[in-house]
């Protein structure tokens, strides 16, 4: 009895923090204010697969890049990527935001294009990547092997998470959540509608992770893509419908609580 009780409780202690911290507040200090300031779906994700690629280190500098990176596509990121050629390569020359570079900012262009020419929409390539296994899993490797099409050098393929050598992907789970989940709280877009919100998998970094280990929902100590089957599993208990919502409370507690 004692344990359903903590279930119960830590379920309400979840839904109140989730409540907290998922509404548009929450944009202003966070990458995904980028993606909202476009209107058209291609140039949304696109811009929120650019964001979520550089979403790594101190979030002021992760914008500050960000925008950066995009004021070197024009207006429409769309645009700039179905008509892009050899010769727009130099606006990107001396581009850095950690061990992103200028070269690997070609790469993705050139995935995106060659993704948007030959299927039409960048939804496309993760839905067929899920319902091979209808996994997330099978989505994100889906995505990877576009990169592997255009020979994309060694560099730029540490910056595409690798799930199947057990990578957590914590980058590319954010970008699914913000495709995938409603737009409710005015956080999340909900563009993509093949994919279920009950598919995706939680975007588990050093903070969620943390979290996760002292609320007793995440025994395993690495944070791989064991470690996110494991969390998402948990979570699930509470919300079998949208478990990657208490994304939202884990990553307040760890950020701005300190939990």
């Amino acid at each position: 009895m004692s344990d359903q009780l903590d279930k119960y409780q830590l379920k309400d202690f979840l839904e109140e923090k989730y409540r907290l911290y998922a509404n548009s507040k929450f944009i202003e200090n966070d990458p995904i204010q980028i993606p909202h300031r476009y209107s058209k779906k291609e140039d949304i994700e696109i811009a929120a697969l650019l964001a979520s690629t550089l979403a790594w280190g101190n979030r002021k500098m992760i914008i500050y890049n960000i925008d950066r990176l995009l004021s070197r596509f024009g207006d429409s990121p769309y645009e700039f990527v179905v008509n892009y050629s050899k010769k727009d390569e130099n606006r990107f020359k001396g581009f850095v935001h950690r061990t992103f570079n200028d070269n690997d900012c070609i790469h993705y262009i050139r995935v995106l294009n060659q993704i948007y020419r030959s299927k039409g929409r960048l939804e496309k390539v993760f839905n067929e990547g899920y319902n091979k296994e209808n996994t997330i899993k099978g989505a994100i490797d889906n995505y990877r092997r576009k990169f592997d099409e255009i020979n994309a050098s060694s560099h730029t393929l540490k910056h595409v998470s690798n799930v199947e050598k057990g990578s957590a992907a914590k980058r590319l789970n954010m970008f699914l959540r913000w495709m995938v989940r409603s737009t409710r709280e005015g956080v999340d877009f909900g563009l993509w509608k093949n994919i279920p919100t009950s598919a995706l998998m939680i975007p588990l970094d050093t903070h969620s992770g943390r979290v996760a280990r002292v609320l007793g929902l995440l025994n395993r100590n690495q944070n791989d893509w064991k470690a996110v089957e494991e969390l998402t599993i948990n979570l699930q208990e509470y919300d079998k419908d949208d478990p990657v919502k208490y994304d939202f409370a884990l990553f307040g507690l760890g950020v701005n609580e300190k939990f």
